[in-house]
């Protein structure tokens, strides 16, 4: 069975083989493990460990294609620039962080004004049309499940405006960020036609759109339906139009937030982090019988490099969430380079193992 018939089941519920595989490393993660001979120079890490999925992030949705960065301040670790979305951040020059968000132009409804323009129009220098075709090349050559994938509306808008004024704009001007919302979902829906009229469909939908953080959404359940959810309707239906699955990931906490993502249409909820409270065994027994899963195996077991405790973590969880032929054998968080190369290929041998259907026949 190939990854993209493993997928499609999975995605479907349907009989398999054997539970899906995928993953994400930190950058530095590859580059590690390159250095140490672990995976010959120049393979990919879908071909090395055998991944059912690929994906290739396709889009550029910065407010000003045109705006150059311009460096704000630098010192011996940390560089901080203006980008394109009129946003402050300061990234780590030496390891993998996401960037610490300094300052924002857009606060508030008139400031969004001002570049809302720039979204209007699908502009084709927003997409990556050849490494689209290279990548759904690759996957079709490997016989693996293809998506496309980017951000959704709430992770198109902190960039611009930053979670704190978002959020805010939620609670005492829901109008600006519902604007906001339409405005991201129509652009990346009429990006997606041009780019799959002219290049092909690819086999699936995957957004990010990290809603949560520890123990919390960021929104609550009401403000989710009444400012997101149409915006999430809206891109996924265009999804469904085209018998394309949709895979949505969400860091943080969402389990308040899951029923309305099921409504809006999601059929996999990926990554199920443990740390901020999620727990995938109750998660696959509440909504098991609706969409499939990815993730939810706690990554901070691997830190350890210690095979038995990364055993009891897998034999916890694979035997239950592999009932119903829904589940996709995948960390709840980015592998880091602090992780042993042999010690993640133990995590995928036994998580496999654990993961065959023994009844299971073409």
């Amino acid at each position: 069975m190939t990854g993209k018939e493993r997928m499609q089941r999975i995605l479907k519920h349907q009989p398999v083989d054997r539970i899906g595989l995928f993953e994400h490393f930190w950058n530095d993660t590859y580059k590690t493990w390159y250095e140490q001979g672990h995976v010959p120079g120049g393979q990919s890490f879908e071909d090395h460990f055998q991944f059912d999925m690929q994906e290739c992030w396709a889009f550029n949705l910065v407010a000003d294609l045109d705006f150059k960065q311009q460096v704000v301040a630098e010192d011996e670790d940390t560089i901080t620039f203006l980008d394109g979305n009129g946003a402050i951040l300061r990234r780590h020059k030496f390891h993998d962080t996401t960037p610490e968000h300094v300052d924002f132009t857009v606060k508030e409804r008139e400031d969004w004004e001002k570049i809302k323009p720039l979204l209007l129009n699908p502009d084709p220098r927003r997409i990556n049309f050849e490494g689209y075709r290279k990548v759904k090349k690759a996957a079709a050559d490997a016989g693996r499940f293809f998506v496309w994938s980017g951000v959704n509306v709430f992770e198109c808008i902190h960039p611009v405006c930053g979670h704190e004024n978002m959020l805010v704009g939620m609670a005492l001007d829901p109008d600006w960020v519902r604007d906001m919302a339409e405005t991201y979902a129509k652009l990346t829906v009429e990006l997606q036609k041009i780019l799959f009229e002219q290049e092909g469909y690819p086999d699936g939908i995957w957004y990010y759109e990290d809603m949560g953080y520890k123990g919390s959404p960021f929104m609550s359940p009401q403000m989710y339906r009444d400012i997101i959810k149409p915006s999430h309707i809206y891109t996924i239906h265009y999804a469904k139009e085209h018998n394309l699955p949709v895979i949505m990931h969400s860091c943080g906490f969402v389990e308040p937030l899951l029923p309305d993502m099921i409504d809006a249409g999601i059929d996999c909820l990926q990554v199920i982090e443990i740390k901020a409270g999620m727990d995938l065994l109750k998660l696959h027994k509440l909504y098991g019988d609706r969409i499939s899963f990815m993730g939810g195996i706690d990554v901070r077991t691997l830190y350890t490099n210690d095979r038995q405790v990364v055993l009891e973590e897998l034999e916890k969880k694979i035997p239950l969430v592999k009932q119903g032929y829904n589940y996709v054998l995948h960390s709840d968080h980015s592998i880091p380079k602090t992780v042993d190369y042999e010690v993640y290929r133990y995590f995928i041998d036994k998580g496999l193992e654990l993961g065959r259907y023994e009844e299971f026949s073409e």
